[in-house]
């Protein structure tokens, strides 16, 4: 199937669910009040940008999310990597992976706000360590899992020195897993900024929970869209780059 053709099925898939939702809601078999339909959407966005709240609050949640997500991917990638290049170093550590990766970021806000207080960098912190873990363990793994007859091959060829090896065999050779990773850690991103700043920190998280304490149920489901959009954007760019970026591989 071309490319065109599936952006076509996407399209019109989604058009039948939105024709669906607002059929259902002008109906009165799903209460409008709880579940908007999507023709409330567009007056609800327009609301919200005459009175400055929507540019302010996606603005501030990209800000958290980009900091958050550099953080955590950073260090996931450098932390997992120097890990798999140490048996010895992993096996020193896999005690304190094993108790703290378990452990979802949303409780780490308690400590956030001991930490930091109710600001952007605790909501930073927050969702760093959501892509942290995703990036660590895709990056200890694709390290790990690189072919070993290439790292004798490069021995064979004079890079001796790990540095040598790290930067000419095994990173290329692991490019696509951390990759993989990072992708994954878009979403993650994502997922963790709203519960992030549920707690007081403006931003998109902020001003769902102020929608819906007032029942301005239209209001949730434009942020909720505005996460979807912001989501597919990024991913769309990072595809298209790490696909030129990755294209020697194929």
């Amino acid at each position: 199937m071309s490319r065109l053709r599936r952006l076509a099925v996407s399209v019109a898939a989604l058009c039948i669910l939105l024709l669906l939702w607002e059929s259902l809601s002008r109906t009165g078999i799903m209460n409008a009040r709880l579940a908007p339909p999507p023709s409330a959407i567009p007056r609800a966005l327009f609301s919200e940008i005459l009175q400055g709240y929507w540019f302010s609050a996606v603005l501030a949640s990209l800000t958290h999310y980009a900091i958050g997500l550099f953080i955590g991917s950073a260090l996931g990638v450098t932390f997992g990597t120097a890990v798999a290049l140490s048996p010895g170093l992993e096996r020193a550590l896999a005690g304190i992976t094993r108790v703290l990766r378990p452990i979802p970021p949303l409780a780490w806000i308690p400590f956030a706000i001991i930490w930091f207080g109710i600001s952007e960098t605790a909501a930073a912190f927050i969702i760093a360590i959501g892509v942290f873990w995703l990036n660590y363990f895709t990056s200890l793994s694709a390290i790990q899992t690189v072919d070993r007859d290439l790292i004798e091959l490069a021995r064979a060829f004079g890079h001796g020195r790990l540095w040598a090896r790290l930067t000419k065999v095994m990173l290329p050779a692991a490019s696509p897993g951390i990759v993989g990773g990072l992708r994954a850690g878009l979403g993650q991103g994502w997922m963790t900024v709203v519960a992030a700043e549920l707690f007081g920190i403006s931003g998109i998280g902020n001003r769902m929970m102020e929608a819906s304490s007032l029942l301005a149920t239209d209001i949730v489901v434009l942020y909720m869209l505005t996460i979807a959009l912001l989501y597919g954007v990024s991913d769309y760019v990072f595809v298209r780059v790490s696909d030129r970026m990755l294209a020697w591989s194929r």
